[in-house]
């Protein structure tokens, strides 16, 4: 497991922060909906692998697919809160081409 900047501020005798979701266990060729949830600071499990969230992000639900890599990590770290920075210059380009 990675230790990721915000398990590092947990004492280790409290192990991961888990929320208890709704997890079922799919039958043979049936398929998981995703689990929807806002618990952004809940650890992502090795049970978790293979299974689809949706994260809120503040205004939406963001869909993350957990794989292995992902185990140790928090929920809210694959789904960004903020816009990614527009420079001005692009937007006055955008707007000249409509």
């Amino acid at each position: 497991m990675r230790a990721t900047f915000r398990l590092l501020t947990r004492s280790s005798w409290k192990g991961p922060y888990i929320v208890p979701l709704p997890i079922q266990a799919a039958a043979v060729g049936s398929r998981i909906p995703p689990i929807k949830t806002q618990a952004r600071s809940c650890t992502i499990l090795p049970n978790f692998v293979g299974l689809n969230f949706l994260v809120h992000n503040g205004k939406t639900y963001v869909p993350v697919h957990i794989t292995e890599d992902m185990v140790g990590y928090k929920l809210g770290e694959f789904s960004p809160t903020r816009k990614p920075h527009v420079n001005g210059k692009v937007m006055q380009q955008k707007k000249k081409n409509k």
